[in-house]
């Protein structure tokens, strides 16, 4: 999640403006220090008045804050062993958390994110949802969401807020989604107020690429601020980091590899193009080339990519020329993704991970072909994220708002 870069200098009570926003820029600067110590490192008061560069009055004070609204906890630690006096230490509160949602194709998740972006629990539910309306999909959404509120007070644990992940472009302040095309939504407005009622914070929506995205930002090294992230499922979405920052554009476009036309004379495709790079190596487009069939449900598509894998690891054609095909296409759109956005850091997700072993050699070799000038620069990475990515991106970032806003939950 986003923090505020600890160079930056903290807001004074000299400093001109409202002295109301003055506190709530040092109530995150404050929490934003106790958020980034180490996981076994334990700051007192005295600790965050030196890093925050504020007085230990101050601090003290702020903390109070944060104390009473719930979003840190005091726990005693001893300095040297067990000489002196221990100080009181402060750390995010473990029984707060954030519930991140997804919703694709063939499949509805839910799971709980504690502040600093461990996943506590989740739950993956097979649904055929392209063939549901939005209004059934998310009543379903709404009873996994509450099978979760229910164990999450069983455990003791409060949920702050939450957020949404789907398979299109979404507009964010209405809840709408504008384009799903393989689950055949369009400019469909999302009811999710119901998903969680008693929610302390704005709930969220996001492209499931762009959430992605962001969840796997927290896994790259800190230097590594620039990449392409690639999500492959049933359709292909991209969610573009540049500069340590989620880059959408204006009509939240960038990054969206899916769409990229490989084949103009290609085959027809859901966006209502032809030849787009998601027609070759989209799940249901490799499927297809290997003679799998097409999906009738969630239960027979799960089959199908099990007979899949088993014919490549057979080498069994026309299993392994589908996924060759893909990876050259692939290949081919990474090409021009790494000239457009000047990036070398590329990271598949989704079934592209899970096929690696098979897609990696020909997408190289396109790579190498169509750009040979870049593709020894290029960083093809896997990500370790699976089917949780793009709720964990969902919550860390709705967990990442609150540390950088914790005013609204104080008072």
């Amino acid at each position: 999640m986003r923090q505020p870069a600890s160079s930056a200098r903290a807001a004074s009570s000299s400093a001109p403006g409202n002295v109301g926003d003055v506190r709530k820029a040092n109530l995150a600067r404050v929490l934003s220090v106790i958020a980034g110590a180490g996981e076994d490192q334990r700051l007192s008061r005295a600790d965050i008045a030196q890093l925050s560069q504020l007085t230990k009055a101050s601090v003290s004070s702020l903390v109070a804050d944060l104390l009473a609204a719930g979003l840190v906890i005091e726990i005693g630690v001893h300095r040297d062993g067990e000489r002196g006096r221990p100080s009181v230490g402060l750390i995010l509160n473990p029984a707060r958390c954030v519930m991140g949602m997804e919703i694709n194709v063939d499949y509805i998740a839910a799971g709980l994110v504690d502040l600093g972006g461990k996943l506590l629990a989740h739950e993956i539910l097979p649904r055929a949802n392209h063939s549901s309306t939005a209004s059934e999909v998310l009543a379903a959404l709404g009873e996994l969401s509450q099978r979760l509120q229910a164990a999450a007070r069983a455990q003791g644990l409060m949920i702050l807020g939450g957020g949404l992940a789907v398979p299109g472009l979404v507009n964010e302040e209405r809840y709408t989604v504008l384009q799903a095309p393989n689950l055949g939504w369009e400019r469909q407005d999302l009811d999710v107020a119901a998903l969680l009622p008693d929610a302390k914070t704005r709930f969220r929506l996001f492209n499931e690429a762009n959430a992605s995205a962001l969840a796997q930002q927290q896994l790259m090294d800190v230097q590594e601020r620039d990449f392409l992230f690639v999500s492959g499922e049933v359709g292909i979405g991209g969610g573009l980091i540049i500069d340590a920052e989620l880059f959408a554009g204006p009509q939240g476009h960038a990054g969206e590899l899916g769409h990229v036309v490989i084949a103009p004379e290609g085959r027809a495709c859901s966006c209502g193009g032809r030849g787009c790079l998601e027609t070759i190596a989209g799940q249901e487009a490799i499927l297809a080339a290997a003679d799998l069939g097409a999906m009738v449900d969630s239960a027979s598509r799960q089959r199908r990519i099990h007979q899949l894998f088993q014919a490549l690891e057979t080498g069994t054609e026309p299993a392994l020329s589908a996924v060759a095909e893909a990876g050259k296409s692939l290949g081919i759109a990474v090409a021009s993704a790494m000239r457009l956005y000047d990036v070398s850091t590329v990271v598949f997700g989704g079934h592209f991970a899970a096929l690696e072993q098979w897609l990696r050699p020909a997408m190289e070799a396109s790579l190498q072909m169509h750009a040979p000038s870049i593709a020894g620069q290029a960083r093809l990475l896997c990500s370790p994220l699976g089917q949780t990515g793009a709720l964990v991106g969902a919550a860390r970032s709705v967990a990442g708002d609150l540390l950088e806003a914790p005013h609204q939950l104080v008072g």
